[in-house]
């Protein structure tokens, strides 16, 4: 009889969190390793927002606080929310967990029965099926295949929606593949969603801030307000404000969803850090400078990336509207060989181009999709040409 539970035999560990480490490993044994796997800014945190966390320090805002999150960083929110997307959620309807994952943790585990249906349009981010199989849910997968560029389409929700189903989760900007919905793309989506009155929708809006070319981000309930009492409209600060370590994430709601994460939350964690959370007030509150400016470099970088990968050969790159992740192909490397060594799968791929380069991604196959290979373009411009100089190198090498 195993101690394990058996809830733990239908997930895995996170593959990018896997990446990463493995990348760390290869360098902390003296390999020149080029890490582009990681989801994280290279930005270091704003000042103000470093000073407003000391200053809780000083202050002694060291203590237990509300389950929900402070009431300072509740009211913070719900200005961010009335002020950035016309949405009126009051500190009653908004809790704040230890980053996205743990207010996605949370909210599953709050509302998802054995057997209940989650609708996850393939790319996904590799926690969103693994959470849901951990309570019970079935993971529905939607494919959105490059030509729509990876989107979700009206058509496919609807057929995919069953009596069954509990949520449908939309990420956008998207990680993996900086996807981003227009308004009008939205606009599809709601009106499939108004015919089936028991379908919940988790918006996971992470990377709202990191949008380019003038695109306008909105948000399922900002679009159809008849959504609002079934939208769980999910955010945080690690992407935009450069807080990926600081754990903060949050999310507004219907109060029955919010009243149930911030009970599992009372009986778990508690709550995020009081220092984190006196550092988002900040963040929220204080000088949003810094964001267009990064989002400019991000731009940048998305710019020249998507510039030198299609000049390799066998990989072909589509140009996303936000996040700093490209999503590209390798079909053209299916079936080549690297070093008597036959190329039949993306992991395959992204291991021989580890092995023979040193350029560590995340394989396509770990976000729902296939042939293709994550990369993640927040590092430094000089890493990013070298790494796809040797991506280039390797294409070019193979049989």
């Amino acid at each position: 009889m195993s101690f394990i539970a058996d809830r733990l035999s239908a997930i895995k560990p996170s593959p990018t969190i896997a990446v990463t480490n493995k990348a760390a490993e290869l360098k902390a044994a003296g390999r020149d390793v080029i890490g582009l796997g990681a989801g994280e800014p290279d930005f270091d945190t704003p000042d103000n927002i470093k000073a407003a966390a000391k200053a809780a320090i000083d202050k002694g805002l060291t203590k237990y606080g509300p389950p929900a999150g402070t009431v300072d960083l509740r009211k913070a929110i719900s200005a961010k929310f009335k002020r950035e997307n016309g949405l009126d959620y009051t500190p009653d309807q908004i809790t704040v967990g230890v980053g996205g994952k743990g207010v996605i943790f949370n909210a599953f585990m709050a509302t998802i029965n054995p057997g209940d249906e989650v609708i996850v349009p393939a790319p996904y981010w590799v926690s969103y099926p693994d959470i849901a199989l951990m309570f019970g849910g079935q993971p529905v997968f939607v494919t959105c295949p490059e030509d729509k560029g990876f989107k979700l389409q009206a058509a496919d929700l609807e057929k995919a929606i069953t009596p069954k189903t509990k949520w449908l989760v939309l990420n956008s900007p998207s990680n993996p593949t900086g996807a981003a919905y227009t308004e009008s793309e939205l606009r599809a989506l709601c009106d499939v969603l108004l015919k089936h009155p028991h379908v919940y929708i988790m918006s996971d809006d992470m990377y709202e801030h990191l949008v380019y070319d003038g695109f306008k981000f909105t948000t399922p309930a900002q679009i159809e307000p008849k959504l609002y009492d079934r939208t769980l409209t999910m955010n945080g600060v690690s992407k935009a404000y450069a807080m990926t370590g600081w754990r903060v994430g949050y999310a507004a709601g219907p109060l029955p969803i919010i009243k149930a994460i911030n009970m599992i939350q009372s009986q778990s964690v508690t709550h995020t850090s009081s220092i984190s959370q006196a550092a988002a007030v900040e963040a929220l509150n204080g000088t949003q400078d810094f964001i267009p400016k990064n989002a400019e470099v991000f731009k940048a970088r998305r710019d020249l990336v998507v510039k030198l990968l299609n000049e390799c050969k066998g990989v072909t790159c589509l140009k996303p509207e936000g996040a700093f992740y490209v999503y590209p192909s390798c079909a053209g490397v299916i079936g080549k060989s690297w070093n008597g060594k036959k190329i039949e799968t993306d992991s395959q791929f992204v291991e021989y181009l580890l092995e023979a380069e040193g350029v560590a991604v995340v394989q396509g196959a770990a976000f729902g999709l296939s042939p293709y290979f994550r990369i993640s373009y927040a590092t430094s411009t000089e890493a990013l040409t070298k790494a796809c100089a040797r991506i280039k190198k390797f294409c070019e090498e193979l049989k």
